[in-house]
């Protein structure tokens, strides 16, 4: 657009990716390859109108969001759910799993994927827990959540 003398806002590029970004989604899903074989898992604390619930988030090692799930317990049958929606959208057994050490964790990693090798070391799963910030920042801005929806 710049060689063609043509000035273009920030704001004008927002409102075209708001307006048209629907429109390229379902195009763009087909061509997704997949997510990579290493995955890291984390949940977060978050309150929705005063009731606690939990954010379980897990991206794979490019960065990109594989799945998120929001429950109201952190138990072993919490995480079971999580972890059998999470291999459903991948399709198969990953290969290496970073998490904490959440014992929550182990219960499942045991009984779904016993194959996959498990890393609890203390600052591998530092990836995992920056990518909630994106959802603190949110929460903040709109003044804590108010409904699950």
């Amino acid at each position: 657009m710049a060689e063609r003398g043509v000035i273009v806002s920030r704001a004008a590029i927002r409102l075209w990716c708001s307006k048209f970004g629907a429109i390229y989604t379902p195009r763009l899903k087909p061509k997704h390859r997949g997510y990579g074989d290493t995955f890291y898992i984390d949940e977060v604390l978050v309150k929705i109108n005063g009731k606690q619930h939990y954010l379980w988030r897990a991206e794979d090692q490019a960065g990109e969001v594989a799945d998120v799930y929001l429950q109201e317990k952190r138990d072993g049958a919490a995480a079971k759910r999580f972890f059998k929606r999470l291999l459903q959208s991948h399709g198969g057994e990953p290969r290496k799993i970073v998490m904490d050490k959440l014992r929550s964790y182990g219960v499942a990693d045991r009984e779904l994927i016993p194959n996959a090798v498990h890393d609890t070391v203390q600052y591998a799963n530092n990836r995992a827990e920056q990518s909630h910030g994106n959802t603190r920042v949110r929460e903040r801005g709109m003044r804590k959540f108010k409904s699950v929806i």
